[in-house]
């Protein structure tokens, strides 16, 4: 069955209210997973259309959402990914809604998938008492301690997860990949380009969380979910890990703002990041944007920059 058909296909069915089943076989799954994806909202955008699907994530143990801009070329054909993530607080709307990045999505024929931020209702105690930590605030990492391990796995659910989600229900290219994020999805975008060698074609970052072993966001998050050994921490520091970094050549872009808040409080620490960078010759172009803060008029103002740099290597 061609691409276009079989979106039409899924379109029908869900916006009738029922559940289409997909079946996953993957090497990464030891055995065959029923999913089931339900419309929740579609919009034309820049002849293509931005949509939004709900499901069951096996990896989290609740119900997820997602975005996903469908270009005008993903009618006639496989198309290349973006992976967005966001940051402290969002959902799935944040990005889709304030970002603007459909235009550029469709003129390059790019795919964009903006998932949540974190599991939602898994009743845990604790996961809605702050900002910064819990529902909103899964940080990508795959917690280890007790209260969080069953369903804060962000980290598994970004990579392995909701990529063969995308690749099984649209016409999404498997082997061209690549992932940007803004402040904490910042962070995980660069965690996820670090820990995977090879699977994404670049990585871009709007003021992401640069060094969180050092900095009061991440010092809370990673000893709430990941506990007190601190080796645990570092397989999810962008700057730790890019000091190991021993993979195929990365082509980084960050934006900063020079006005942001946070980057004034020591929450991002991109110099850090940058030096470690500078001692293993791994490029990045850093960019401090002067009179800018951390918010999406920020985020908005640069994002075609950033699919442009996603389009070289992701269209090469």
């Amino acid at each position: 069955m061609s691409a276009a058909p079989f979106l039409t296909a899924v379109a029908r069915v869900i916006t009738r209210h029922k559940l289409y089943t997909i079946r996953l076989h993957t090497s990464s799954y030891t055995a065959v997973k029923a999913m089931a994806l339900t419309l929740v909202s579609s919009n034309k955008c820049f002849d293509g259309f931005q949509k939004v699907f709900e499901h069951d994530s096996t990896e989290l143990k609740c119900k997820m959402r997602f975005g996903i801009y469908l270009p005008p070329k993903a009618e006639g054909g496989k198309c290349p990914v973006l992976y967005w993530l966001s940051g402290l607080t969002c959902t799935e709307q944040n990005f889709i809604t304030k970002a603007g990045s459909q235009q550029e999505a469709a003129e390059h024929g790019i795919i964009i998938v903006s998932p949540d931020t974190s599991p939602r209702g898994c009743n845990i105690e604790g996961e809605d008492e702050s900002w910064d930590f819990g529902t909103g605030a899964g940080f990508y990492v795959n917690a280890t301690e007790d209260q969080w391990k069953v369903n804060y796995r962000m980290y598994s659910y970004i990579t392995e997860e909701l990529p063969h989600l995308i690749n099984s229900n649209f016409p999404a290219d498997s082997e061209r990949m690549s992932i940007s994020g803004h402040s904490m999805g910042g962070h995980g975008a660069l965690i996820c380009a670090l820990k995977n060698p090879g699977k994404y074609k670049s990585v871009s970052a709007f003021a992401p969380i640069c060094n969180p072993m050092q900095c009061p966001w991440g010092q809370k998050a990673f000893s709430g979910y990941l506990g007190s050994d601190k080796s645990k921490w570092e397989s999810y520091d962008a700057t730790v890990l890019v000091s190991a970094y021993s993979g195929p050549q990365l082509d980084i872009l960050i934006d900063q703002g020079r006005d942001d808040q946070f980057l004034a409080a020591g929450q991002l620490l991109p110099d850090n990041f940058i030096a470690a960078c500078t001692e293993k010759k791994i490029p990045v172009v850093f960019r401090l944007q002067q009179g800018y803060d951390h918010s999406y008029y920020f985020v908005c103002s640069f994002i075609s920059n950033h699919i442009k740099h996603h389009a070289k290597y992701l269209n090469a």
